[in-house]
Parts: C-alpha cells; sequence; structure tokens
C-alpha cells in the first residue's frame, strides 16, 4: 500500500465555451449534457442507436440547443476538447481510439460528478466487487442514518451522483456503489474509504482480461483517506490494496466471516465484532450487532453487513449505529428474498444472482436444495459452481438458452442429481420449472432460484424474472 501526497481534483472545472462530446444517451448521458450545457460549454451528443426512446431524449436536448448525432457513435466530431461517457461504452469503441490520436481526455459520468464537486462537498465512502454492492451501499447508507447524518445511496443503485453532487440537498457523506465500468472512466476520483467486497470472472467482453477487471476495480482505492476495506477470504482484494496509492496513514482494513485479527472486523459466536476501530486492537474488540440483526443472515450476506460497517466506522459512525442501521435494513426485492412456504418446501427468490460467483454465495446458504438455473451465461463456465455445490443438491430444474451449459457440468460433477430440462421459453416456463421443482423437493428442502445467468433470454430483466418466480410460487400455493 504505497503513500504519497495525493492531490484532489475537486476544484471546479471551467467549462465556459469547451467542445464536449458526450457519448451515449440513457440515464446518465442525458444529465450529462444538460449539466455541462448549463455550465456553458458546447455541447454534442453522440449515439449508436436511432430507436424511438434514442428520438424521444435526443428532442428533449436539441430543444435546449445541444446537437445531438444518432446512429453514429464512432465519429470524434471536429474541435472536441473532452469525451464524457456514458460507462457502458467499451474502451476499444472507435470514438475512443480517435480520442486517444487526438489527444482527447474521456471521463465518466462519475468522474463528472467528482470533478463539479463544490469545496464543502460531502466525502465519498465507496463500495464495487462483482456481488453484493448495492446491498452493502444500502446496508452502509442506512448505518450512516442511524448515527444521524444525512447521506444517500447513490451511484450505479440507481441515484445519479450528478443529482447527488449539483442537488439542493446538503449531505454529511455519501454511500457510492461503483461498477468497473464507471471506475474505468473516473481517473482522479479519490474516496473518503473504500472497498472491494470480492473479485470473480465477470464482464470479461468489456474489459478483456481479468487482470484488466481487477485493475479497474481496484482503482477504487487509490487516494483513500481512512481506510481501504478488503475481504480476508479473497486475496485479489487484499493484493489491490497493496498496489494502491494512498494518503498518509490510511490503513488496510480486513473483513471475515471467522475470528477477526487485530485491524479486522469479523465474527465471534454469533456477534458481529470490530478489531480496526478500537483503541488497543492488539486486545480488545467492540461489539457491533448479532449475526441475527442481518437480514437476510446468510453468509455473504454477513460479509455484506461487515464490509457496511468498516466504512461506516471508519467514517466514525458510534457501534450502536451499527447494530441500528443493520436492523432497520430492509434488502431490495430478488435477493435471497423468502417467498412462501409449503408442505414444509422454502421457495426463495435470488434471482439477482446473475453469475457464477452470486449463485455460489446463493447455495452456500441452504441445503438441501433443489436449484432453479440458466439463462445467458455471459461466457461463463459452471464446472467450478457445481463441483462446489454437488454435496447440496437434491435436484436441478434447468431453463434458458444457455441450460445445456449448466447440465453438462452436472453430469461431470454431480451425476446422481436429478436434472429436469425446461426446452420452453414461454411466459409459461416459469410455473412449470416451479412445478417440476415442487415435485423433486421434500419437506425441509428449499426451492432455489439462483440462476447464474442473465434473464434477458426470457425476460426484460432479473425483476422480472424473479416475480415470474414468485408468482408461480404462489398459483401453486393456491
Amino acid at each position: 500500500m504505497g503513500s504519497g501526497q495525493v492531490t484532489s481534483t475537486s476544484e471546479l472545472f471551467d467549462f465556459q465555451g469547451k467542445h464536449v462530446t458526450v457519448a451515449g444517451l440513457g440515464v446518465s448521458g442525458v444529465p450529462a449534457a444538460k449539466t455541462l450545457h448549463a455550465r456553458g460549454a458546447v455541447v454534442t451528443v453522440v449515439n449508436d442507436g436511432d430507436d424511438a426512446r434514442a428520438r424521444e431524449q435526443a428532442a428533449e436536448l436539441r430543444a435546449l440547443g445541444i446537437t445531438v448525432r444518432l446512429g453514429d457513435g464512432a465519429t470524434l466530431p471536429e474541435g472536441t476538447e473532452l469525451i464524457v461517457t456514458a460507462p457502458g461504452w467499451q474502451p476499444d469503441k472507435p470514438l475512443f481510439r480517435a480520442a486517444g490520436q487526438a489527444g482527447v481526455p474521456v471521463w465518466g459520468d462519475v468522474e463528472l460528478a467528482w470533478r463539479l464537486r463544490g469545496p464543502d462537498a460531502a466525502p465519498w465512502l465507496a463500495v464495487t466487487g462483482t456481488n453484493g454492492k448495492t446491498t452493502t451501499v444500502q446496508m452502509l447508507a442506512s448505518i450512516l442514518k442511524a448515527a444521524g447524518l444525512r447521506t444517500a445511496a447513490v451511484g450505479n443503485i440507481g441515484v445519479s451522483l450528478l443529482d447527488a453532487v449539483l442537488g439542493e440537498e446538503q449531505y454529511d457523506v455519501l454511500a457510492v456503489e461503483l461498477s468497473s465500468y464507471q471506475l474505468h472512466w473516473a481517473p482522479s476520483l479519490r474516496a473518503h474509504s473504500a472497498t472491494v467486497l470480492n473479485l470473480a470472472p465477470d464482464h470479461l467482453d468489456w474489459h478483456g482480461s481479468m487482470e484488466a477487471y481487477a485493475r479497474d476495480k481496484g482503482r477504487v482505492y487509490e487516494g483513500n483517506k481512512v481506510a481501504c476495506v478488503y475481504n480476508v477470504a479473497d486475496k485479489a482484494t487484499e493484493d489491490l490494496v497493496r498496489e494502491a496509492d494512498v494518503e498518509e496513514g490510511c490503513r488496510a482494513v480486513g473483513f471475515t466471516l471467522g475470528t477477526p485479527g487485530p485491524s479486522q472486523l469479523g465474527v465471534v459466536e454469533g456477534i458481529l465484532v470490530d478489531r480496526a476501530f478500537v483503541e488497543n486492537r492488539q486486545k480488545n474488540a467492540q461489539e457491533l450487532a448479532e449475526v441475527s440483526d442481518v437480514n437476510p443472515p446468510a453468509p455473504h450476506n454477513i460479509a455484506n453487513a461487515l464490509a457496511a460497517a468498516a466504512l461506516a466506522r471508519a467514517f466514525g459512525v458510534p457501534a450502536s449505529a451499527v447494530r441500528d442501521g443493520l436492523r432497520a435494513f430492509r434488502p431490495d426485492a430478488h435477493r435471497i428474498a423468502h417467498v412462501a412456504d409449503i408442505d414444509g418446501v422454502a421457495y426463495v427468490d435470488d434471482s439477482k444472482a446473475t453469475n457464477t460467483h452470486a449463485a455460489e454465495a446463493s447455495l452456500a446458504a441452504y441445503d438441501p436444495i433443489v436449484w432453479i438455473a440458466g439463462g445467458l451465461a455471459k461466457g461463463a463456465a459452471f464446472d467450478e459452481l457445481v463441483a462446489k455445490s454437488a454435496g447440496r443438491l437434491r435436484g436441478a430444474v434447468l431453463i434458458g438458452a444457455d441450460r445445456a451449459l449448466i447440465r453438462e457440468a452436472l453430469a461431470r460433477h454431480a451425476p446422481e442429481v436429478p436434472v429436469v430440462d425446461l426446452e420452453r421459453t414461454d411466459t409459461g416456463a416459469m410455473l412449470q420449472a416451479v412445478t417440476e421443482a415442487k415435485r423433486l423437493a421434500q419437506p425441509g428442502d428449499t426451492v432455489l432460484l439462483a440462476p447464474a445467468c442473465a434473464s434477458m433470454d426470457m425476460f426484460t430483466n432479473y425483476n422480472q424474472r424473479g416475480d415470474a418466480f414468485a408468482a408461480a410460487v404462489r398459483e401453486l400455493d393456491a
């Protein structure tokens, strides 16, 4: 963990008369274009698509005097001095290659928000990782609120950072969720404290390699002031802390599901304890909350709670606020949500488990399981997931476009587990999947929707997939 004098770039950037190209419309491009235009920039928006939604957004911006080019996101507009991009645009796009050759900097919406912060702006407590980001940020915001602080959960969670930074609301501190895409385009971001919750292969088509993906995640630690929080069980996160250039005095703080060592938070006999932000941490520990205060108390969610607690404690929050904030927290839908108990069998919706890492954490929370899985694999392999979870499986029901990949992994690593392979992809497919799962299940089992895949082959998004599961369970119960 290197330390050096890190310069803050929160001094206000003068956009008056600057020629700025905004890449992409959507949830980040439109507010970025409006914000830049309001600050006197000469704004041109370029967008690959030319659909009805894009035309509607373009009309709104053109009415303000902003130039919009639809169906051409590849050409660098003449005179461009800065590009502000939507986070999803891949770094290898022709627009960015042209910008590199012309020496034009590229910022994301997070970088823009960071640069537009005022001198008295609220510090950021930042959360990234392959899985658990949203839950951890929401837990963190709940803890900060319990401490009486003015805060909000913002960023990749759906609340625009630009709105948070430029709005009239005054905050003491922000709980900020950041994706690897956003971090890639945020070179000057410097958080008060930050965590990488975990690292597993994801979005490799965007980043190009696991090394590049990890490197972008690790940017969240750059310039941290108080604490770089890492996952003791995931050495790759600790390695990123070691490589980070931080402010003098910033500490590495671990979280673990086991007994914590000095400078760690962990679990002792059902109690969440802090041995990092206490006096004489060689000998002392501070009780923060009980495991039963975490909702739901699945292992990966306890890890989320410890990470949130570490960031809150780094900001000086008292132990009582950690307990009160965790008790007050309610997880979003489709995250290991208990739907119903029918004939002694629990039905659990974890439609948000859209990759193998998330599904592995979900499967580790129950035993025995009838597993409903499948969808779009996004290039993932399932051997490791199935091998680790085989002993917990009563049966499996497979749906979706890439279900054969999971079926083949089950055949290799769990040949004794009965598998139902459903070809149908119509709206009744989920009801049939739940019906087949009920047939396989015995009292005491859990029927678990943890697809390990994306949903867009059969559903609009993971929310719709989870809603379909819950509706099917209720129909079965009726």
